[in-house]
């Protein structure tokens, strides 16, 4: 169990009652931001502190990994200087029956502040404006908790109590994306055999998989090479993809369904020599059971030029990774 705090700012209430934190994946100048790609890191089971207005107004367990999301519609105004497009971590938040305002009990957090990496506050225990989610150590985490009477609620006794839910749970937004981009299709002024195209190829199948075949023979984790056990798998992501990516061979690998999971939420990638990439977040029991030793991985298969380029997408807006 890893210890977050999190700066809502302005959206403090949509993201609080919403039950989720969400950023964009840049800063307006296209840099990344190391308080973003936290997100990333997240995993169920991690404790979030929600500070906002001065004080610590309560906590929760994150429910789910870090997935890619459109900007939440209830932030209106306050998020149109944002990318339309960000990170999103599902938290199951409550309030403290007691907020903590750190101001009140300077003595005891300048201290820990001080020691702290990547502090969330200043030694005056005001906000830092420029820190969105940041880790904390454990010890700053239980003085919060405990000061806020709610120790044994966020105990680790208390997550495993609750372990239902981590039930793996529809991603908001994300289908919501796809149906519109598939409206945007049937709506759309093309041939009634390229909108069927299209759609066939937003599960992996249909011309799609067929192009993708002629660049991939085998599953790259499995080494499956039966078409029937097969799915063409988007390296960018058919949402986020324009007509011509959706059906571009080079923007697929063929992947057995396990293998196409975990490569479509993030939990591994490839480099540009074709090694896999296993992300810090995933469950190594659970990959071993699915086939993939981290400590054995599968000896990499050969990748084109235009494979190479979107898998520098997936690498960057996909694979759960903090730059």
């Amino acid at each position: 169990m890893r210890y977050w705090w999190v700066n809502h700012k302005q959206t403090f209430r949509h993201e609080f009652e919403g039950r989720y934190i969400w950023s964009p994946k840049r800063k307006r100048d296209g840099a990344r931001n190391r308080f973003y790609d936290f997100l990333r890191e997240v995993i169920p089971g991690d404790v979030v502190l929600s500070y906002a207005s001065g004080a610590v107004q309560g906590a929760g367990f994150a429910v789910s990994y870090c997935y890619t999301c459109p900007r939440p519609a209830e932030f209106g105004h306050v998020g149109e200087a944002w990318d339309v497009v960000g990170w999103r971590v599902d938290v199951r938040f409550q309030r403290f029956a007691r907020v903590v305002r750190p101001k009140d009990h300077l003595s005891v957090f300048v201290p820990l502040l001080e020691q702290e990496r990547f502090s969330p506050l200043r030694l005056t225990g005001d906000g830092l404006q420029h820190v969105y989610l940041t880790s904390i150590s454990n010890t700053l985490a239980q003085v919060v908790i405990g000061l806020a009477g709610e120790t044994a609620a966020f105990s680790t006794t208390a997550f495993e109590e609750s372990s239902s839910i981590l039930v793996e749970r529809e991603l908001s937004g994300q289908l919501e994306w796809e149906d519109i981009e598939q409206r945007h299709i049937l709506e759309g002024d093309i041939p009634v055999t390229t909108r069927r195209t299209l759609i066939q190829a937003r599960v992996g199948q249909g011309l799609f998989k067929d192009r993708v075949s002629r660049l991939e023979k085998r599953c790259r984790l499995t080494f499956v090479d039966n078409p029937a056990h097969l799915v063409g798998s988007h390296i960018k992501p058919w949402r986020e993809s324009s007509n011509e990516e959706r059906l571009h061979g080079a923007n697929g690998l063929l992947l057995t369904p396990t293998a196409d999971h975990l490569f479509d939420r993030g939990f591994i990638s490839f480099d540009d020599s074709g090694e896999v990439l296993i992300s810090p977040v995933a469950d190594v029991v659970s990959l071993r059971r699915m086939g993939l030793d981290p400590q054995n991985p599968p000896r990499p298969l050969p990748l084109n030029t235009d494979q190479k380029h979107f898998l520098s997408h997936h690498r960057k807006e996909i694979f759960l990774a903090a730059v």
